[in-house]
């Protein structure tokens, strides 16, 4: 039970639905040598893979908390004792090394190694890129209208990585699995979101990326319609909902509606896979389209989905 945040630009309209091969062409790819895939603070769990894409689409990890004093994304820096110099006969070295193994191999994981390194390389080589991680270089006034906390500083984490090149950001933020003491947690933990997620669109829109930014807030599913006799709410799969913004849907508007217990959907049904195709639709993608698996069978990226053409603007 937590709550994701999937942040990531637009391509332009000449890119919509692209072959599978062009995903991975340079408009798909690396920008300004930042990581195209950042989770924040860490990959949440085994969902937020690389699925049957390659492994050199894995998301790039911090490794740490925004939020903490002295927050500093690892492995960012070369090792101790180890200047320039060094580190470019290091690299020479390695690439010795990789290129007489991957002669010999095919295999995707070695493949993917090669990948990492080189934009690795990439990244330690640009400043501009390193400085989007370094939350301290940004304004203390807009640091505290984000909020000193969690959800708040993982959002302004977002923000500073979108408009730096970052092309998707995935962040997770409290724990929302409230099966006991559903108010108390609850009022806890939603006010920081609250404050942040404000922060975060007037920021974009303010800096003018809200219409090139599609910004999702989300969870598994939705919870039960009744309290529970631990005085909370257990899972709810049969009702949920998903927040859009940004990013080419419709603002300040409400789709669908459930019945008067919010236990199933009354009016426009969707489902996931129609949330999922929206949007791949928005960030230029077929949502028609299938990618092989392991056994090279085609599997449906949207699970059947369809746009949800009345959020889109």
């Amino acid at each position: 039970g937590t709550h994701n945040m999937f942040t990531g630009y637009k391509p332009s309209p000449a890119l919509r639905y692209p072959s599978f091969g062009a995903v991975v062409s340079h408009e798909y790819g690396p920008r300004n040598n930042l990581p195209p895939y950042v989770c924040i603070p860490n990959v949440p769990n085994e969902f937020a893979g690389t699925g049957y894409l390659p492994s050199s689409y894995g998301g790039f990890a911090l490794g740490s908390d925004p939020a903490q004093s002295g927050f500093k994304v690892r492995d960012l820096d070369l090792a101790g004792g180890v200047d320039a110099e060094r580190f470019q006969r290091r690299k020479s070295a390695l690439a010795v090394v990789n290129s007489q193994f991957t002669s010999a191999t095919s295999a995707d994981n070695v493949g993917a190694m090669n990948t990492f390194y080189e934009r690795a390389y990439s990244l330690l080589d640009t400043p501009e890129a390193r400085a989007a991680f370094d939350i301290e270089k940004e304004d203390a006034k807009i640091r505290d209208r984000y909020g000193r906390n969690q959800a708040g500083q993982r959002l302004l984490m977002a923000r500073r990585l979108v408009e730096a090149g970052t092309r998707l950001v995935t962040l997770t933020y409290g724990g929302w699995d409230m099966h006991d003491n559903i108010t108390s947690r609850f009022k806890s933990q939603m006010p920081a979101l609250d404050v942040g997620l404000s922060a975060l669109l007037d920021d974009l829109s303010d800096r003018g990326l809200l219409d090139e930014t599609l910004v999702m807030v989300s969870s598994e599913f939705g919870r039960t319609p009744k309290i529970n006799q631990n005085a909370g709410r257990d899972h709810w799969p049969q009702c949920g909902f998903s927040l859009l913004t940004g990013g080419g849907v419709k603002q300040g508007m409400v789709f669908g509606s459930t019945d008067k217990e919010a236990a199933y959907p009354a009016t426009d049904p969707v489902s996931p896979g129609d949330v999922v195709a929206t949007i791949y639709h928005l960030l230029g993608i077929d949502p028609h389209m299938t990618v092989p698996d392991l056994q090279n069978r085609p599997v449906p990226i949207a699970h059947g989905g369809e746009p949800i053409r009345d959020v889109i603007a």
